[in-house]
């Protein structure tokens, strides 16, 4: 016997994400203006968003402490063009979160432009265009050794 989901979406899987989260109205706030979409579902204590682009299912979850260092460094979203990255960042700024603009950067071995921000809670989000390949994990700066400007490229 076959079940199949009850949610459609357009792509044959897309990842989900939950996320612990103090201020559930702050992080909501937050990720409509990075996602550019409304949850779907709004519940107390909770709120989940599925979007189509890019093909997310994230979920909210509302609790006394979170680290956002518990296992991931840092969360993106990946877009096509130069274009994304500047709309990412307008809207971001617009709506009053600090952003961090990097172009023509090397890491992970490619060639980006990025812009960063980060949630109420500190996670750490980029969008990012893959311009090119690169040989190198990152580029150091002569002032910063390799670790740090490892940490500071993608973690």
């Amino acid at each position: 016997m076959t079940i199949d989901s009850i949610i459609d979406f357009p792509t044959d899987t897309r990842p989900h994400i939950g996320l612990g989260v103090r201020d559930l109205a702050a992080a909501t706030a937050f990720y409509r203006v990075l996602l550019g979409s409304d949850p779907v579902k709004e519940r107390p204590g909770y709120a989940k968003f599925e979007t189509t682009s890019p093909p997310l299912n994230l979920s909210l979850n509302e609790t006394k402490e979170t680290t956002p260092s518990r296992g991931a460094d840092h969360f993106g979203i990946q877009v096509k063009t130069r274009a994304e990255v500047i709309a990412a960042h307008g809207r971001v700024k617009a709506a009053g979160f600090a952003t961090m603009d990097e172009e023509g950067v090397t890491c992970c071995f490619s060639v980006q432009d990025k812009v960063w921000a980060i949630d109420p809670d500190g996670h750490r989000w980029e969008v990012f265009v893959v311009l090119d390949e690169a040989a190198v994990h990152s580029l150091p700066d002569p002032i910063e050794d390799a670790e740090t400007e490892k940490a500071r490229c993608c973690g």
